[in-house]
């Protein structure tokens, strides 16, 4: 935490950190913006909710109404105190799927992607920071050594 700090308060930009485990405060070490997921699930539940009222109104009083119990099904108000399980399903059903897909895409994960770890020693016991080299490389180096880099290598990212 304290070479993020120094290295966001010398200018540098970091590209990425590898930990090989969750580090909390770190994003907002780095200056990252604040998460929308919450509003994005928010919206999938929304539109979980409306298929699901949109589906049952079609199949239980549009498409095949029946009189379950002496019950005639003549309207959705009528019958929403049976229809409220459904519609609770299907919206935290919609809303977990596509919270799932949006982080797939996001995260540019997708099946058969290589992996971008750099050094598989952050799996296991390393700490890494990725920094884009600006300006002076030699100064770069002896920044991250005075920091407490263990060991600063630079390399050419394709």
């Amino acid at each position: 935490m304290d070479a993020v700090k120094a290295s966001r308060a010398a200018h540098h930009h970091i590209e990425e950190i590898y930990t090989p485990f969750p580090v909390h405060g770190l994003d907002k070490a780095m200056g990252l913006a604040p998460t929308r997921i919450a509003i994005a699930s928010f919206l999938y539940g929304v539109v979980g909710l409306t298929v699901a009222a949109n589906l049952l109104n079609y199949m239980m009083i549009v498409d095949w109404p029946q009189d379950i119990g002496g019950k005639p099904s003549f309207a959705f108000y009528q019958n929403m105190p049976a229809f409220v399980p459904i519609l609770f399903e299907l919206t935290v059903f919609f809303a977990a799927h596509l919270m799932v897909i949006t982080f797939y895409l996001r995260s540019k994960l997708w099946p058969f992607k290589q992996a971008e770890n750099p050094d598989v020693r952050t799996t296991d016991d390393h700490f890494l920071m990725e920094v884009a080299v600006s300006g002076n490389e030699e100064d770069m180096v002896s920044f991250f050594k005075n920091t407490g880099a263990v060991e600063v290598k630079v390399i050419d990212k394709h």
